[in-house]
């Protein structure tokens, strides 16, 4: 599971990085400087509603993890500038996944996660039309399908949808060119937890050329 896929690296948290990450604010945090850029920690309390003490503290303990870090060249003793490290960040391992601790803390990660993203996208729907030119309307997407697949055909998918974007992301990564401004590109799939998997009950077929 990724928390964002802006490169092919990243890292796997452990459960220390799991539990430093599992706070609102700090989530809010990398996901401001994630889609809008490098920012103070009174810029970004501005944006979030927060006192310049919790965002500063909260960024410090972020940087512990390696999840933000101080822009170089920029900012003074009294002023740090901080940017996110470039390159998902996979909540967990296998053997993270099998403890409640694990669990419990990508659950808050990934609840906060999803909040900002269904946000960004009310937040279209309710002022896209009037907020965005006519070649913005044009440009954005909100498209979904149903389909019936297996778990290797969905796996499948995945790897070749993330690879478009993290091309994508990487090929654009920086750009402040005019014209350009911040866009969020959201990719979800998943099993839908109240359908049945069905299951083989019968011999495979077998066709003529395999009985002669």
């Amino acid at each position: 599971m990724g928390h964002d896929s802006s490169d092919t690296e990243g890292r796997t948290a452990d459960l220390d990085g799991l539990k430093a990450l599992a706070h609102p604010l700090r989530v809010q945090l990398i996901e401001a400087l994630s889609t809008y850029g490098e920012d103070t920690a009174s810029g970004l309390a501005d944006r979030l509603g927060e006192s310049s003490g919790a965002t500063s503290y909260h960024l410090r303990q972020l940087e512990k993890h390696g999840y933000v870090r101080e822009v170089e060249g920029r900012g003074t003793g009294r002023e740090r500038w901080w940017e996110r490290v470039p390159g998902p960040i996979h909540l967990g391992s296998a053997e993270l996944d099998e403890t409640e601790a694990g669990r419990a803390a990508s659950r808050v990660i990934m609840r906060e996660w999803l909040h900002h993203r269904e946000s960004g996208l009310r937040d279209i729907i309710e002022r896209g039309h009037e907020m965005l030119s006519p070649a913005w309307r044009e440009a954005l997407a909100i498209q979904s399908a149903s389909v019936h697949v297996t778990a290797e055909q969905l796996d499948e998918l995945n790897h070749r949808i993330v690879e478009l974007i993290v091309d994508f992301a990487r090929e654009h990564r920086g750009q402040r060119t005019p014209g350009s401004r911040p866009v969020q590109l959201q990719y979800f799939d998943f099993p839908v937890l109240d359908g049945v998997e069905i299951h083989a009950t019968t011999p495979a077929t077998i066709t003529p050329q395999e009985e002669s």
